[in-house]
C-alpha cells in the first residue's frame, strides 16, 4: 500500500525528491516495479514527472488517491516493508539449509546480514563546517605516527609510504613463481608483531610449523634450512623459551581452519575474535568469493573478492596485505627491465584497482628489487634493492644510482654486503 501511496504522492507535487533523496529504488516497490520505472525514466528524459493523464494511459489500473501522509511517515513504512520482503527470503534458505547443514545456513545467515542492511540517506558531510575533525586528526598523526601506521620491516621503503596504515588499507605484493612474495610477506607480518601489533597470518600452502621457522628466522637469523631439515642451531631452544614469554600473539590460520572455504565472512569473525591489528592472506586465489553468481568467471570473481578485502579493511580499520602471483607478462631476462607493472597481475585488473598500495617484488642479479607500482597516497615508480640472504633472513639496503649514488660505489656497497653473508643466495 505505502509504494501506491508514494507513487500518488510523487505525481500530485510532481516532485521525485521523496525517491532521489532517500536512496530508493524499484525494488523498494514490489508489485508497481514498472509504474515506478515510467516516473524515473521520464523524469531523466524530460526533467520532470509525467503528468496524470500520461501516467494513466500507459497504465490505466493504477488507483489514484489522495496522500495526506508525511513523507518522514512513507519512507519510514516504505523501508519496513522492504526489508520485511528481503528477510523472508533470507530466513527461508537459511531454514532450508539447516535442514541438511547448520554449518552451511549459518554461514549463509551471516553473509546474508549485511545484504539487509537498508541504504539509509546520507546527504555526506559538509567539509567547511566540518573541518576541524580533519584538524584533529593532522595533529593526533603528527603527534603520533605510530598510532596510525605500522613500519614495512624495510627502512627505506617506510622513507616512501609511511608504513601501512591503520584503517583502508589493502595492500596488493605481487612477483612470478619463486621471487619471494611470500618471505616478504612473513618479513612485514614479523616487524608488525615485534612492534606490539597483533598479527593474523593466512597460509594457504604452508604450515603453521613451516610458517614459524620463517618467522624463527626473520626474528633471529636461524639458518632456515637448519630448522626445517633439522640440523643443529644451538641457541634455538633458549630462543623459544624466551619467545614463549612474549603474550603478543601471532596467529597463522590454514584453510583447514575455515572449512576448506575462506571467505570474507570468515576472515571478519576471525580478525574480531583475534582482536588482529593486522591480515596478511599468502595467495588471493585461495579465497572463496561469497557475492558469486552463476557464470562469474575468475576476474569478477577476484574483482569482488578484492573489493571486499578493502572494505574489510576500513570496517576494521586494519592493513590487509595479500599476496598476487603476476602473469608469464610479468618477468624478464634483462635485468634492466624492471619489475612486474600492473597490467601483469593474474586474472583480474580490479585487484589494482580496489588496492591503495601495489608492490611488484623480483630477484635480479643486483639483488631483491621493490617496484612501487602503486601509493594512492604519494609517488609511485620508486623501487629499491637489498641483498637479501635467504637462509638467514638478514637485509641490506644496496644504494641505487637513482638515489645519487655512483656505480663504483654501488658496486662497492655490493661486494661489501656479499662478503658479510659468504654469498648465501640459496632460497629455501
Amino acid at each position: 500500500m505505502v509504494a501506491l501511496q508514494i507513487i500518488n504522492k510523487i505525481l500530485s507535487d510532481k516532485n521525485i525528491e521523496i525517491y532521489a533523496d532517500n536512496n530508493l529504488d524499484k525494488d523498494y516497490f514490489v508489485g508497481y516495479e514498472n509504474e515506478i520505472e515510467f516516473i524515473t525514466n521520464h523524469h531523466a528524459e524530460y526533467n520532470q514527472v509525467p503528468d496524470v493523464i500520461s501516467f494513466v494511459e500507459n497504465f490505466p489500473d493504477f488507483e489514484i488517491l489522495e496522500v495526506t501522509e508525511s513523507s518522514e511517515y512513507l519512507i519510514k513504512k516504505i523501508r519496513e516493508e522492504y526489508l520485511y520482503y528481503k528477510s523472508v527470503g533470507v530466513i527461508q534458505e537459511a531454514a532450508t539449509l539447516l535442514k541438511t547443514d547448520a554449518n552451511s545456513a549459518v554461514e549463509y545467515l551471516n553473509n546474508s546480514i549485511r545484504t539487509l542492511e537498508l541504504n539509509i540517506n546520507n546527504n555526506g558531510i559538509d567539509i567547511i563546517q566540518n573541518a576541524d575533525s580533519r584538524l584533529n586528526l593532522y595533529q593526533e598523526r603528527l603527534n603520533s605516527k605510530e598510532k596510525w601506521y605500522i613500519g614495512t620491516g624495510f627502512s627505506e621503503l617506510d622513507t616512501i609510504l609511511n608504513g601501512w596504515t591503520k584503517g583502508e588499507e589493502f595492500v596488493v605484493l605481487f612477483a612470478r613463481t619463486g621471487q619471494g612474495k611470500s618471505w616478504i610477506l612473513a618479513k612485514t607480518l614479523t616487524n608488525a608483531w615485534q612492534t606490539g601489533n597483533r598479527v593474523g597470518y593466512i597460509s594457504p600452502e604452508m604450515s603453521p610449523e613451516k610458517i614459524g621457522y620463517r618467522i624463527d628466522t626473520l626474528i633471529n637469523h636461524f639458518s632456515n634450512s637448519n630448522l626445517v631439515y633439522g640440523r643443529l642451531e644451538p641457541e634455538y631452544n633458549d630462543y623459544i623459551q624466551d619467545l614463549k614469554k612474549n603474550d603478543n600473539p601471532f596467529i597463522v590460520a590454514t584453510p583447514l581452519d575455515f572449512s576448506k572455504r575462506i571467505t570474507i565472512s570468515k576472515l571478519r569473525s576471525f580478525c574480531q575474535k583475534h582482536k588482529l591489528d593486522i591480515l596478511g592472506i599468502d595467495g588471493i586465489t585461495y579465497m572463496t568469493d561469497e557475492r558469486y553468481k552463476k557464470g562469474d568467471n575468475k576476474t569478477i570473481t577476484l574483482t569482488n573478492i578484492s573489493e571486499d578485502l578493502s572494505l574489510l579493511s576500513l570496517e576494521l580499520k586494519i592493513p590487509i596485505i595479500v599476496v598476487v602471483q603476476s602473469n608469464r607478462g610479468g618477468v624478464k631476462n634483462d635485468d634492466d627491465a624492471g619489475t612486474p607493472e600492473l597490467e601483469n597481475i593474474r586474472d583480474s585488473d580490479g585487484i589494482a584497482q580496489n588496492a591503495t598500495k601495489v608492490l611488484s617484488i623480483r630477484q635480479t642479479g643486483a639483488g631483491l628489487e621493490f617496484g612501487i607500482k602503486k601509493h594512492r597516497d604519494g609517488a609511485m615508480g620508486n623501487k629499491v634493492i637489498y641483498y637479501w640472504d635467504i637462509d638467514r633472513g638478514e637485509f641490506k639496503y644496496i644504494p641505487s644510482t637513482d638515489d645519487g649514488v655512483n656505480k663504483e660505489h654501488k658496486e662497492e656497497v655490493i661486494k661489501t654486503v656479499k662478503k658479510s653473508y659468504n654469498d648465501k643466495t640459496e632460497v629455501f
